[in-house]
């Protein structure tokens, strides 16, 4: 059979000597939990099912699609060797495993990660021999848990409102990866658009000279070396061609770096970001961001897209109504999406899967701390990414409010390792310290909409449901979740405010609405919900399965028109 997913999960640090394990594994479900104890990971252990990795046991892409619980699942499968691969390093790579995994090889524990959205690895080189090896997966995952983050994965037996199926185990590419001994662990990107110069700040094991190279379309475009006798390297390239990366336009540089025999292809976007009074600065340029909630779920893979071609085409449908860009929201999206989103041009923000945390309780900070902050390191590098977002909508958990030291701690920790990027605390609500001010508002009267935001400005505060809660300071103004306007036969299905009667009567509310935002000088932006519906969530522009419920190009016209705020 041919192996689902094969394309390199990360383009943006590829090596040519990689193996992708995606395929068939052996599968079992341990309700009880108690595989461990029962040494599910002996490689003679019986496992009753197949599974098709990358595709979680609830989805139909996987060929299990059990929709009930699952507080535990096993994996297995054999991988072959050869002499010259075990005389490398040898590192397995896990895109994503929901929500903590256990690993072995050949009977060994090598290693556990916690965390459901982000990706991780464990140098193997120890455990394997020359010829078959076996590996192990063990995931548990408890989304009833108050300390697991669960996004938009229901809590309850039934999808329900903008809940939606569950997601457990194994959901993004698995693969091995050989390096040499003395290898490139990591690379930061600094890009000076405006002087036409990057700047790389390396990772690096051993001792020997960093070598990077730039290339625009096949052409060399600059290089530059160091010597590494620290575990670091950092380096500066002169570009002697400069091609901004702007929205609509990726231009992306391809980079070869070396390091004592280890290479790695990867690519860079000339960009750089700022906030200047109400507006979002990219290059110099203020730019509206006509933006839609895009949550990342497909109706045969539930969080994992079925192919590469689907992950393109959810930027692609969403540029043919006329946005520019994403909240990439309650889900950290993998890197092969950020990789698409790169070379389009599409400007999105990075989020954190937050829901189902009870942030009231300030040992929570353990529970997204240490993923934000791998999420934030992974991802740092792509131009496409103008801002991060780890909370959104920090409701009340039973009655006690958040804990605003978390959301200050997780605020002045991202500012600390990405300076780069503005930051917002907590989307919609409750703001506690935060780069930008968003608001949520899913008013779907564009005469009352024009009255709360037609009129703000230097003098007149935004329109904000929660001012009880959380203080406008003058930051620049987001109106970063509307609409949400329901269109759907099915009397059961969910979206905001009353359906509109017509197809006329929905441009004319969508039009209406979205055109208070433009109109508005001192408003950089909007998020549209959403992009396409999700199970019985019935108000996207699209249906679950990407056909468009309109002609996109009555959207497109709509969204397109220029904002008051743009140069």
């Amino acid at each position: 059979m041919s192996i689902p997913r094969s394309e390199h999960p990360n383009p943006q640090f590829m090596r040519e000597s990689w193996v992708c394990l995606n395929g068939e594994w052996d599968f079992e479900i341990d309700q009880s939990v108690s595989g461990k104890a029962r040494k599910l990971y002996a490689k003679d252990a019986p496992f009753s099912q197949k599974i098709i990795v990358p595709f979680c046991p609830e989805s139909k892409l996987s060929g299990i699609e059990h929709k009930d619980f699952l507080h535990c699942v096993w994996y297995r499968r054999s991988f072959f060797l050869t002499k010259e691969q075990t005389e490398k390093r040898v590192v397995i790579h896990f895109g994503a495993v929901d929500y903590e995994a256990f690993v072995y090889v050949n009977e060994k524990p090598v290693g556990s990660h916690k965390g459901g959205y982000i990706s991780f690895s464990f140098d193997i080189t120890n455990y394997v021999v020359e010829g078959e090896n076996i590996i192990t997966v063990c995931a548990v995952d408890d989304v009833s848990d108050p300390m697991v983050p669960r996004g938009k994965q229901s809590e309850e037996y039934y999808s329900h409102g903008c809940d939606y199926t569950r997601t457990t185990g194994i959901w993004q590419t698995v693969w091995l990866e050989f390096t040499e001994k003395s290898y490139i662990d990591s690379v930061k990107y600094y890009p000076d658009s405006e002087n036409g110069i990057l700047t790389i700040e390396a990772k690096l094991v051993g001792k020997g000279i960093f070598l990077a190279e730039a290339y625009y379309e096949g052409r060399p475009v600059g290089k530059a070396e160091a010597q590494c006798n620290h575990g670091c390297a950092k380096v500066q390239i002169e570009l002697s061609e400069k091609h901004l990366w702007e929205v609509g336009c990726g231009r992306l540089y391809d980079l070869k770096l070396s390091f004592c025999g280890d290479e790695v292809t990867s690519y860079f976007g000339l960009r750089n970001v700022c906030l200047d009074g109400y507006k979002f600065r990219i290059n110099g340029k203020s730019v509206f961001q006509r933006l839609v909630l895009d949550q990342g779920f497909y109706p045969d893979g539930i969080y994992t897209a079925p192919t590469d071609e689907a992950l393109l085409n959810d930027i692609l449908i969403s540029k043919a109504v006329g946005f520019n860009g994403a909240r990439l929201h309650e889900k950290i999206f993998e890197p092969r999406f950020l990789y698409h989103c790169d070379r389009e041009g599409y400007i999105v923000w990075g989020e954190y899967p937050n829901w189902g945390l009870d942030h009231s309780r300030p040992e929570a900070v353990f529970s997204i701390l240490p993923e934000w902050i791998e999420e934030l390191r992974r991802d740092f590098n792509h131009p496409s990414i103008i801002g991060w977002c780890p909370f959104n909508e920090t409701w009340d958990v039973k009655g006690r409010k958040q804990c605003d030291e978390i959301l200050s701690l997780v605020y002045h920790t991202t500012k600390a390792i990405d300076p780069t990027r503005p930051c917002i605390d907590t989307s919609g609500n409750y703001h506690v310290v935060t780069d930008i001010f968003d608001l949520h508002d899913y008013d779907q009267s564009p005469e009352s909409y024009k009255k709360k935001f037609g009129s703000f400005g230097k003098d007149q505060p935004p329109h904000d449901n929660h001012a009880k809660r959380q203080t406008y300071r003058g930051e620049p103004l987001f109106i970063s979740e509307y609409g949400g306007i329901r269109w759907s036969d099915d009397a059961n299905s969910w979206g905001y405010g009353d359906t509109p009667k017509s197809e006329e009567e929905f441009i004319a509310r969508y039009k209406g609405l979205t055109d208070v935002l433009l109109d508005n000088e001192n408003i950089f932006g909007f998020c549209y919900t959403q992009l396409y519906d999700i199970e019985q969530e019935q108000n996207g522009l699209y249906t679950y399965d990407r056909k468009p419920k309109f002609d996109p190009a009555i959207f497109k016209a709509i969204n397109e028109r220029k904002a008051a705020i743009e140069d």
